[in-house]
């Protein structure tokens, strides 16, 4: 089956310093012009990363990479994997991600199978046309992870959510389930549209919903008023 690959678009703001990246019509990256995101979701990861003490984290999908260049300014050892190595590229080019960063062109899932590395966090924010992309929702998946992760490790993932009605990041919670047990939790608030909600598993027992860490040089107040709406939730039917 052949397949289209999105026109990669990167804008950038000379009188704000804000930075985007989209693929087709869909927001890969906000960031301001050192790199740090604009994204309330990003700087949760961030905050939940630095609580679990991670010392080495791995990032499947880079997106602009923002999430990996503020973790290696806070001395966290990243490595970096997506299949598209044009994403490296715009992110070392547009988006400061540092060259520190161990960046592998490869399947995510692929990179996990032929290594032993266990790692102190694991990111998936992996998406292909505004979805995430089925191996990475299948218990196999995520078994592989919790293999790769050490003990007192964290799995995060981006879900994104329509509305209050879509049960998509309940549904996958469900099936992080199978690995990781009654760990898992979703980090989320009702009455956005289109929004992002993080799911964390392993060793969240000690966890906190995440506050401002890393300031940008915008949306500073706006990013720290969303982060300290959202809050952990139980899953739904």
């Amino acid at each position: 089956m052949a397949h289209t690959k999105l026109l990669a678009v990167v804008e950038q703001n000379n009188a704000t310093g804000r930075v985007s990246y989209w693929q087709g019509c869909d927001n890969q990256s906000l960031a301001d012009r050192n790199g740090i995101s604009l994204a309330d979701y990003i700087h949760a990861m961030y905050g939940f990363i630095r609580q679990a003490k991670a010392r080495h984290v791995l990032l499947i999908g880079c997106g602009g990479g923002t999430l990996a260049t503020m973790l290696q300014r806070a001395r966290v050892r990243v490595t970096m994997v997506d299949n598209d190595p044009t994403s490296f590229a715009i992110a070392r080019t547009y988006f400061a991600l540092p060259d520190s960063v161990d960046c592998r062109a490869a399947d995510g899932i692929w990179f996990l199978r032929r290594r032993t590395t266990r790692y102190d966090a694991i990111v998936l924010d992996a998406y292909c046309g505004g979805l995430i992309p089925k191996p990475f929702l299948r218990p196999g998946f995520f078994a592989l992870a919790r293999a790769r992760l050490k003990r007192g490790g964290i799995l995060l993932a981006n879900i994104t959510a329509r509305d209050d009605a879509d049960r998509l990041p309940d549904r996958i919670a469900r099936t992080m389930q199978s690995a990781f047990g009654d760990t898992v939790k979703l980090h989320d608030a009702d009455g956005y549209l289109d929004r992002n909600v993080v799911a964390v598993a392993g060793a969240t027992r000690d966890l906190k919903p995440p506050r401002l860490m890393m300031k940008p040089a915008r949306r500073a107040k706006s990013i720290a008023r969303s982060l300290r709406e959202l809050d952990f939730r139980p899953l739904r039917g």
